[in-house]
């Protein structure tokens, strides 16, 4: 079998997924929206979502060029052309951030609008607006790779050792130009949409008392822009870079495989078919969200998530079987596996995935224990609710650590270290309807919103608010998702680094001092990430709590309803703030790897990746686990009859939603990309360390 037919698999595959992104697009596009209300706030919404992301990809354009030069200058050969790939991953990044966003930022109103219908057309463009953005990535980043391994192999030819030396590193950079947009992305748009959202609930809410989403509130628009540019462009860029380092560093792996030179190219070629196929089984699991009058809109979304996991489990075998043959192939820790070894072990990561997504949901969905315990604690106050919430979170490390332990411990068994990072591509394997369900949620979160500001009925707000409460349990499972991915991701990287730089793995222990210097040194940078995070939030957050008190004090007429706040001054505050604020967490994660890599050698940079890797897991999980759970403990009390919204327990769940806002929106998702940015930049820099520190 030839080169052209793996990467015309993936091409196949990618031109799929983006035909059925811009038919949906532009079958939502079509909808009409009757409601004028809808119309005006949702173009308030759309048009602030496309002024941040626009001047947030202004500021990355000055930062680019910067690594870019410097891969072109310090990279000899070959290996220059890791500026060009950089240049293609960065921009498919962007534009699927953008597409998805822009799609967004119209289904949120023709949600609403379908919600006066009902709640099966509702859900339906809700879902569609979603799947846009799960489309749009997988698509594009298949597309992307693809481009650059065919490029590759024209130049390089195919013969392996070629291939060895030149497709695989260049194609790092692909995955580094991903990486970077998606940090910027991530943090960037977590700080806009929670210096909002703190502004607003404060002010708006506790001090002000008037609802969630009303349209008196200054920073209700900004709020709404926020889960777009956060939620839909930030998560969208997250789990694309996921998905392209995890094909990255599993072809890394299968070309160093002890084998004859065509097994290595099929089994460094492997992901990228595997992915294809995963495609496919996505694209054929929205077919399967369908929901009658009075059913569940979560059991919905489960069923195409499940079903699509199920197609590619059937799915895998044959293909894994089609490729690799009855071939037995040696690891390059001296085991031996078979083609099926190899597919058990994408299952294994597959369902490693959905055990820590129905985890993620245990300890954050409306009415569960752990949620019903901080409900509790409200009753006493917000001190008791922010402990009570802290308690949830660190506890709700322990399964998916053990999860990912098992995944780890059970794709070693079946095909050695090409069997972990089988397991990394596994988890996301069906990422195209996993990322249309999380999308899902900031569609109907804004549809929600919209409902309330245009004033639409009750029972279409009843539809709307059904739909928002199903959109943060997925969101939440959404961040667990991303986390078991990063975390197998981030080692896969890890094990193509060790190998790219000529690192003896036995050297990797913690009797090695430069080793245990980078641990140190690693555990601490995601506190020190997480803290500048949050910290900017702080500052944004000032910002905008004086504004919205200002605009209160300035113009009574606002609270009576008979003048309209300027949604644009707090619109520009949250951008401002955001696009500064990021600039440090960035440069952070770019030059941490690369000074520890130089100045101290391969090992300090060995030890700095597993620290940061076991650290900023942990940290992610807490903190996202946590702000889920103050969430829906808000939720679950403000759906009560009695002693719901604007009860002293109310008050208490506000406070630890906003303490949680941070957590769960900005710091903790934030943390995916730093320790998989921090592994693609060590693989990037692996061929200069190996020639520096010989």
């Amino acid at each position: 079998m030839g080169l052209g037919l793996y990467m015309g698999a993936g091409i196949a595959a990618a031109v799929l997924a983006l035909i059925y992104s811009i038919g949906k697009a532009r079958s939502i596009a079509s909808m009409k929206v009757e409601s004028s209300h809808l119309v005006q706030i949702s173009g308030y919404i759309a048009e602030g979502a496309r002024a941040f992301l626009s001047r947030e990809y202004r500021v990355i354009a000055y930062i680019a060029p910067v690594i870019i030069l410097l891969l072109a200058v310090f990279n000899t050969g070959f290996l220059r052309l890791q500026a060009a790939a950089f240049t293609l991953g960065a921009l498919c990044s962007a534009l699927a951030g953008w597409f998805g966003m822009s799609v967004a930022t119209k289904a949120n109103a023709r949600t609403a609008q379908a919600a006066t219908k009902g709640m099966g057309p509702a859900l339906a463009v809700a879902f569609s607006g979603g799947s846009v953005m799960g489309m749009t990535v997988v698509g594009l980043a298949l597309l992307g790779i693809s481009i650059v391994l065919a490029f590759m192999s024209i130049i390089a030819g195919s013969d392996v050792q070629s291939l060895a030396k030149a497709a695989f590193p260049v194609l790092s950079g692909f995955s580094l130009g991903a990486s970077t947009i998606a940090l910027f992305a991530r943090v960037g748009g977590g700080i806009y949409t929670k210096a909002a959202d703190v502004g607003a609930d404060l002010v708006g809410k506790v001090e002000a008392g008037i609802p969630e989403d009303d349209h008196r509130n200054p920073a209700v628009i900004a709020d709404n822009v926020g889960d777009n540019v956060g939620d839909v462009a930030g998560m969208g860029a997250d789990l694309f870079e996921s998905y392209a380092g995890s094909i990255i560093g599993c072809a890394v792996l299968g070309i160093g495989i002890a084998a004859s030179a065509e097994m290595r190219i099929r089994l460094a070629f492997f992901p990228l078919f595997a992915a294809a196929v995963g495609v496919i089984a996505s694209l054929l699991g929205t077919l399967f969200v369908r929901t009658k009058p009075g059913a569940s809109p979560q059991k919905a979304l489960n069923a195409g998530t499940f079903g699509a996991a199920v197609l590619a489990i059937a799915l895998i075998f044959p293909s894994a079987y089609f490729v690799l043959g009855k071939n037995r192939f040696g690891g390059v820790d001296g085991g031996a596996f078979s083609w099926l070894g190899v597919a058990f072990s994408s299952v294994v990561g597959l369902v490693a995935g959905t055990l820590i997504g129905v985890i993620t949901e245990f300890f954050t969905g409306t009415d569960t224990p752990p949620v019903r315990r901080i409900v509790k604690a409200c009753n006493t106050g917000s001190a008791t609710t922010i402990i009570s919430g802290l308690g949830v979170g660190m506890m709700s490390t322990l399964p998916p650590i053990l999860i990912i332990g098992g995944a780890i411990a059970g794709s070693y068994a079946l095909s050695g270290l090409y069997g972990i990072g089988m397991a990394g591509l596994g988890m996301l394997l069906t990422l195209g309807i996993q990322l249309s369900v999380d999308a899902y949620g900031p569609i109907a979160d804004n549809a929600g919103g919209l409902a309330v500001m245009a004033e639409l009925p009750p029972e279409t707000r009843d539809i709307t608010d059904s739909l928002d409460a199903v959109g943060n349990t997925t969101a939440a499972i959404g961040k667990g998702f991303a986390i078991g991915s990063a975390a197998l991701t981030a080692l896969t990287l890890f094990v193509a680094f060790v190998e790219a730089a000529g690192i003896d793995p036995s050297l990797i222990t913690v009797t090695n001092p430069p080793v245990l210097i980078g641990i140190f040194i690693g555990g601490m940078i995601p506190f020190l990430f997480s803290a500048i995070a949050m910290d900017s939030i702080g500052s944004a957050a000032f910002v905008m709590i004086e504004e919205v008190r200002r605009q209160f004090h300035e113009s009574p007429g606002i609270l009576k309803g008979t003048e309209v706040p300027d949604y644009r001054r707090c619109v520009d505050i949250s951008t401002k703030s955001a696009l500064k604020s990021m600039i440090i967490p960035g440069v952070l994660a770019i030059l941490a790897p690369v000074a520890a890599g130089f100045l101290g050698g391969p090992g300090v940079l060995a030890g700095l990746l597993v620290g940061s890797t076991v650290t900023g897991v942990l940290l992610a999980i807490f903190m996202s686990n946590s702000g889920g759970a103050w969430d829906n403990a808000k939720k679950f009390i403000e759906s009560r009859k009695t002693e719901g919204k604007g009860s002293a327990a109310h008050r208490a769940a506000v406070v630890g939603d906003t303490v949680g806002d941070p957590f769960k929106d900005t710091a903790g998702p934030s943390l995916n990309i730093l320790i998989k940015l921090m592994a693609i930049i060590a693989l990037v820099i692996a061929p200069l360390l190996r020639s520096t520190w010989r």
